[in-house]
């Protein structure tokens, strides 16, 4: 049987830690940040985690999780 491969997008995007959770970066950071609220930003800075709904999704994509 051959190797599972890992999707490498998913494994730049999101991380695993220690008990077995995904961590991901939040969106809306990148550009046009004069608009935005300073709390949005403040929120938006921190790690978030996958969705117990998409997490068995994103942990096929990464075999080694």
């Amino acid at each position: 049987m051959p190797k599972m491969k890992t999707r490498r997008a998913v494994a730049k995007r999101f991380k695993a830690t220690a008990s077995g959770k995904l961590k991901r970066k939040r969106a809306n950071l990148r550009h046009i940040l004069t608009k935005k609220p300073h709390d949005t930003k403040k929120r938006n800075g921190k790690i978030d985690y996958v969705h117990a709904a998409d997490e068995k999704r994103m942990k096929v994509c990464l075999p080694g999780v």
